[in-house]
């Protein structure tokens, strides 16, 4: 059972303060490997910008014990306290993995946890952040990013993508995909904030040509799919096909779906006892090799490893 801080401040968004509860707390009585507590510089009674309000239990002395610490939002025009900005170094410094959603990151940005790396936040202020912390890498192009004892994320909906990403982390693929079904979400966009940043309607939107070569791959896993048959699917040329991809993604088709495969192959370690090489041929990969290459370059670890450390807990979240 891991501890999971999640900090709540007078004004935030109901919404953002529930995403990190949702994934990771109790649904309705379903089980879960997180023990969420919400906390507050001061606990008691919290307004919110949707007209209620909230109380909060906790302070912030549960970060002092947390594995993991959540940073939902935040104002970016207010300046962060002294009080606050030490409690994320001392958890960060301990060991705790610090999450900064949507704008939260402004919070990571501040504490300088991340300082000489890269944070994610909502594209509308990617600018302002990245102007106000230098010392930072901002990006606006990705969904959320790892790094390790850090992790941030987009806007709004990312959210849960990041949140699930933690307990795909964590717990493995199948406890994700779990969670996700649950809550009724897709387990997995491999995408990019791009796409949702303002650009001219599509002709027809309704027509996304793009969804559908995703489902046409991921029916195919275990096959061989070429881009010149993968484009000719759903009728479209290579060229087009390439770059509407990239667009609608911000991946190339190939890299999107070697992502598809490795999620396959993390998923059957997890849930089966197939052999290694049955779970390469399954997952599209071929050779157990090529599966061993992949899984250390991508995610540094070995696929022996990886069912070492999920298998036995894949169905307990």
């Amino acid at each position: 059972m891991r501890t999971v801080a999640v900090f709540a401040f007078d004004g935030m968004s109901p919404f953002h303060l529930s995403v990190p509860c949702l994934v990771l707390g109790d649904r309705c009585g379903t089980p879960t490997r997180y023990d969420v507590l919400v906390c507050a510089e001061e606990p008691g009674p919290l307004r919110t910008n949707a007209g209620f309000g909230i109380t909060v239990e906790h302070g912030l002395e549960v970060m002092d014990r947390a594995d993991v610490v959540v940073l939902p939002s935040w104002e970016p025009r207010r300046e962060p306290s002294a009080v606050l900005l030490a409690a994320i170094r001392r958890a960060h410094a301990r060991g705790a993995v610090v999450v900064g959603l949507c704008i939260g990151s402004f919070l990571v940005a501040a504490s300088g946890i991340a300082d000489g790396r890269e944070v994610v936040t909502h594209w509308r202020w990617a600018d302002v952040l990245q102007e106000r912390y230098p010392a930072l890498t901002v990006r606006a192009d990705v969904l959320w990013t790892d790094l390790g004892d850090v992790i941030t994320s987009a806007g709004t909906a990312s959210s849960l993508d990041c949140c699930l990403h933690l307990v795909r982390t964590q717990y493995g693929v199948e406890a994700a995909e779990k969670v996700a079904r649950d809550i009724v979400v897709a387990p997995h966009r491999s995408g990019s904030q791009a796409q949702y940043i303002p650009v001219p309607v599509p002709p027809d939107p309704a027509d996304d040509v793009i969804e559908k070569a995703m489902v046409w791959a991921r029916s195919r896993l275990d096959q061989p799919v070429s881009l010149d048959e993968w484009s000719a699917a759903v009728a479209m040329s290579r060229r087009s096909f390439t770059r509407q991809f990239r667009a609608r993604t911000g991946s190339s088709g190939q890299a999107w779906l070697l992502r598809q495969r490795l999620d396959r192959a993390r998923l059957l370690l997890e849930t089966t006892d197939y052999p290694v090489d049955r779970v390469a041929a399954e997952s599209g990969f071929g050779s157990g090799d090529a599966l061993r290459h992949h899984f250390n370059a991508l995610l540094g670890t070995t696929p022996q490893r990886h069912r070492q450390e999920f298998y036995s807990s894949a169905n307990k979240v």
